[in-house]
């Protein structure tokens, strides 16, 4: 496929967004409008301005789809991408695609638009009438309530040259341009095609587009240079004016300190553009004297904050060396930044603003007198423009009011309190992949990653339903057809599930884990009275082993009528989590109440019982099944020292009730769930004093929960990073200092090597935590054959082991898990005993309207909302890849006969900028892997992606690609090839998207 943008007409613009608007109540895919009640209106550069916000000079104000999507969102204020004198194929080369990665904080290595020069002026035209008719036919504000504000770089020569000129000119005054005469004169000819827009409309709409204009200048620009382009933008054009200033004018060891302090130590960047760039010293003489200047000519003169913060490229986030910071990460530094400017200038500086704003933060950026205020980072992730539409209702509400000045001590107050806002920290370790292993599918793309990360798959949209309306008994029953433990996994469930919430990219995800468990209080005296035996299959089953494995395997054969016995070693079911996670984490008694199902469900439990045949009851059952854990101790050699394994002192802990002989100081070795469990119970045992946990690599590498490593730190856990354990003597332990080396492990972490230097760490009881192991001669004395891992051999399907009928799950299976795969395992294994489907199958539960309502919205968990407000219901609608499509390559088509809209990716609109890809929760990049609509066949030509482009309309004749294969088809041919799903979709785009295909 081609990076290449293909600038649509303007005719095909206005049918595309009137013909969507009435077929579907959508603009550019965006399902909610702001509409502008000029109450609140503002002027800037003698002016009006409806709201104070807009998209920053990037993917989201570069073609006049953008534009249009930002208007209708709630935009006003446009900061157009930047021109200059390398444009089209030649600045193409200088750009690598992908070139955005908005996961969490952003970057991106792109700069300048990537169209020629004029085609850039084109589409700002464009633009330009396109926000006044849909202002006015769609009713959403004044159409002299927005601003287009140039930005153009990045020395002065090149300014001055023909190309950039005459751009900055014809912007200017636009009367005599021919593009400009093209559209007016479109609308006149096509006026019956409106119904409040009107000629005189037409007429009116001015040709003096813009006044106003932000300076971009590259890294390393001396400051004549900058205040040359200013002076002649403001003395030879005069435009009114603002200079973009960097993060740089605050120093290197600020902003170092700043990002390490907020958990951004792995951002790499060096001190040379801090020497290199505008410097303090030479910045405020500049600005005083622009200032002065602009005054004098009666024009505006301010700062734009921020122009980019490089970073170095070190773990391939991007195909280039050096990539731009911004989001989250950035916010911290450029608001420091405009606080830093405004002390100086006594709030008289204006300053507009661009640098990590988001919904959460804009209220207070703009009650300082901070505005307009352009954003990237926030439109770019999962609600996309929508996320517009609450951002300019908020500050219509109070926020926005006219400019007096900045109010210094608010905005220091903003600054100070950003550092350690949450909004803007990074987790304290590594977010791991939201994406699931499967494929996007051509069809039917929607899904849950909850659901698809939980490996039982649980119907969690259902039950987060059921639990917000107050129905928990229903609740419990859709969880109680999967997860046989909502106890135990109520309480202490690593829930995977909310790691792949799509809600992570709006704010935080649903708290799936405590709705679970909020239901079971309530609905769990309700459900076990109605529980009673099923009617008898003819299956018997033994089960060795009543952990969670053996529990949840003996509720779902039980619950299809096999007769099951089950025995345990202990004196208590509960295996691991009742005998060894800490009480503070889990109560016994709820762990008790997860095992009284299995017993009302008529099992056969058999507790201080060892089993060390299986003969006898292989005599006795039809299946036996194998679910003992994995408590072996992990092992790794310190000179010197003896450490007490993690497990033995849990259960000593448990049973002495924190009474455990461990002296003043611990030291924890490990990093993962166990070792965090063991370390906040040795806080708290008995005369302790202090903890240190030991890791051989940082925090974020760690393999613990995020949720498991917070804990621990709230709990005063002192983290040792970067140590490997060496010898121990005398109460010291010495350790071996590691650093995190450029090479990635099997699992993606950082390998760390050794420095040379050593560090010591006083002790008293070490207690290893380095992962269990299974009893592989428990295995080995039953029969079952082991691999050169000393874990049992077992059919993958089944979990069957090498003696027929006896399967083997659980964390004995593959070694320690977390609890919900023990489960899959019961699943898979009773299902393969009983033959047949024991779970009910998952369907959507909620409305388009529904799903489309809430996207774009963020809002935080809270007592005034519940989580189920909060679902997005990604089992009924995802979309995200239409929704941060900056460029709205990504369609969502209505298929006739089909249920769920499908989504399209359109080549022509796509510069592969590679967003999508972050956000589809498939292991794909849609622009690469849905199905594509291709202008023609050259471009589909110079492509790979499966897809199609119209031959012929009449009879609905269509070049096909598919599994690398190509073919013609007619779309209502039913003896074609191609399956009924696709000609379906084709058939579609022709009938009812024909503005799709009119790219002359």
């Amino acid at each position: 496929m081609s990076d290449v943008m293909t600038c649509m007409p303007f005719g095909q613009l206005v049918h595309w967004v009137l013909n969507e608007k009435k077929n579907k109540d959508t603009v550019f895919g965006l399902h909610k409008s702001y509409v502008a009640d000029g109450k609140n209106t503002q002027t800037i550069f003698k002016r009006h301005l409806e709201t104070p916000i807009g998209p920053a000079a990037g993917p989201n104000s570069q073609l006049a789809q953008n534009i249009v999507a930002s208007y209708y969102a709630g935009s006003r204020f446009f900061e157009l991408k930047t021109v200059q004198e390398m444009d089209g194929p030649d600045l193409a080369k200088c750009v690598n695609k992908p070139c955005i990665l908005a996961d969490d904080e952003c970057y991106n290595c792109e700069w300048s638009t990537e169209l020629y020069v004029w085609q850039a002026y084109e589409e700002y035209v464009k633009s330009w009438f396109l926000l006044h008719l849909i202002a006015k036919e769609f009713g959403l504000g004044s159409m002299d309530g927005f601003q287009f504000n140039i930005s153009v770089g990045y020395n002065l020569d090149d300014i001055k040259k023909e190309k950039t000129d005459t751009f900055i000119n014809d912007m200017m005054e636009a009367k005599d341009n021919k593009v400009f005469k093209e559209c007016k004169a479109w609308l006149l000819d096509n006026i019956d095609l409106f119904k409040n827009f009107t000629k005189d409309d037409v007429e009116n709409i001015p040709s003096n587009i813009c006044n106003s204009v932000t300076l971009s200048t590259l890294h390393g620009c001396p400051p004549e240079e900058i205040e040359k382009i200013a002076s002649y933008l403001l003395d030879e054009k005069g435009l009114n004016t603002f200079i973009k200033c960097n993060p740089t004018l605050l120093g290197y060891e600020f902003a170092r300190k700043t990002m390490d302090d907020m958990g951004y130590d792995y951002i790499a960047f060096g001190d040379f553009h801090f020497k290199d760039d505008l410097q303090w010293e030479d910045a405020i003489p500049m600005l005083t004297r622009l200032m002065e200047k602009a005054e004098g000519k009666g024009l505006e003169f301010g700062v734009k904050i921020t122009n980019t913060f490089p970073v170095d490229v070190k773990e391939n986030e991007l195909p280039s060396e050096e990539m731009y910071m911004s989001g989250k990460s950035l916010f911290p530094l450029s608001i420091s930044l405009a606080a830093k400017l405004s002390r100086e200038f006594n709030g008289k500086l204006r300053i507009a603003y661009s640098g990590g704003a988001d919904y959460f933060n804009i209220e207070r950026i703009v009650s300082c007198g901070i505005w307009p205020v352009t954003v990237a980072t926030t439109i770019l992730k999962p609600g996309g423009y929508n996320r517009l539409v609450q951002i300019a209702d908020l500050l219509n509400k109070n926020a926005y009011k006219a400019w007096n000045g900045i109010d210094v001590d608010a905005l220091n107050k903003v600054a100070t309190d950003a550092v350690t806002d949450k909004h803007h920290l990074k987790a304290v370790k590594e977010i791991p992949s939201r994406k699931s292993t499967a494929e996007v599918p051509l069809l039917d793309c929607y899904t849950a990653p909850c659901q698809d990360g939980c490996p039982i798959h649980q119907d969690i949209t259902k039950y987060v339903s059921l639990a917000s309306k107050g129905d928990y008994k229903s609740a419990l029953e859709t969880i109680l057809d999967r997860n046989p433990l909502p106890f135990i996994t109520g309480n202490i469930c690593a829930h995977p599930c909310m790691t792949k919430c799509t809600r992570n990219f709006y704010e935080e995800n649903i708290n799936i884990r405590d709705t679970k468990l909020q239901s079971a209080r309530n609905a769990f005296d309700d459900i076990l009275k109605d529980l009673k035996p099923s009617d008898g299959s003819g299956k018997s089953v033994a089960i060795v082993g009543g952990g969670p494995a053996g529990i949840a395997c003996a509720n779902y054969l039980l619950r299809t009528g096999c007769k099951v016995s089950l025995y345990e070693r202990e004196a208590n079911l509960g295996g691991t989590v009742a005998n060894v996670i800490p009480t503070f984490r889990i109560d016994p008694k709820e762990i008790a109440k997860d095992a009284s199902m299995i017993e009302k469900l008529g099992c056969e439990i058999h507790l201080n019982t060892n089993i060390d045949s299986i003969e006898e009851l292989k005599k006795n059952n039809d299946a036996v099944v194998i679910a003992v854990g994995a408590e072996g101790p992990g092992m790794i050699n310190i000179e010197g020292a003896s450490p007490m394994n993690a497990i033995e002192f849990l259960r000593a802990f448990n049973k002495t009730n924190g009474e455990v002989d461990l002296g003043e100081k611990v030291a924890v070795i490990g990093g993962g769930n166990t070792a965090m469990d063991v370390a906040r119970a040795a806080k708290r045992n008995k005369g302790v004093k202090n903890v240190s946990l030991v890791y051989r690599r940082t925090r974020r590498f760690m393999p613990a929960d995020a949720e498991e490593l917070e804990l621990a730190i709230e709990d005063g856990v002192d983290f040792k990073n970067l140590l490997s354990p060496k010898s121990y003597a005398n109460g010291v332990l010495t350790c071996e200092e590691m650093e995190l080396s450029e090479e990635r492990d099997a699992s993606g972490r950082r390998k760390v090597k050794a420095n040379g230097k050593t560090v010591d760490v006083k002790a008293d009881t070490i207690i290893l935590a380095v992962g269990e192991k299974v009893d592989t001669k428990f295995y080995e004395s039953l029969g079952l054959k082991v691999d050169d891992k000393g874990n049992a051999v077992t059919n993958n399907d089944n979990n069957e082991s090498s003696i027929a009928g006896v399967y083997v799950i659980g964390d004995g299976l593959k070694g320690p898990s977390i609890i919900v795969n023990a489960m899959a395992d019961a699943m898979k294994t009773a299902q393969a005993i009983t033959g047949s489907n024991i779970v009910s199958i998952n369907k959507p539960n909620s409305t388009n309207k529904d799903c489309f309502d809430k996207k774009g919205i963020l809002v935080e968990s809270s007592s005034n909302i519940t989580e189920g407000d909060r679902c997005l219901n990604c089992n009924t609608v995802c979309e995200n890849c239409v929704d941060v499509c900056p460029n709205r390559a990504n369609i969502s088509i209505d298929v006739d006969g089909m249920e769920m809209a499908q989504v399209i990716h359109v080549d022509y609109m796509c510069n592969e900028c590679g967003n999508c890809k972050s956000f589809c929760p498939y292991a794909s990049a849609p622009y690469l892997d849905k199905f594509t609509l291709f202008a023609n066949e050259d471009d589909m030509a110079n492509s790979k992606n499966q897809g199609f482009c119209v031959l012929d309309k009449a009879s609905q004749k269509c070049k096909v690609r598919l599994a690398g294969k190509e073919s013609v088809c007619e779309c209502k041919d039913n003896n074609s090839p191609i399956y009924e799903g696709l000609r379906r979709l084709m058939s579609s785009v022709i009938e009812n998207y024909s503005y799709l295909l009119e790219t002359k």
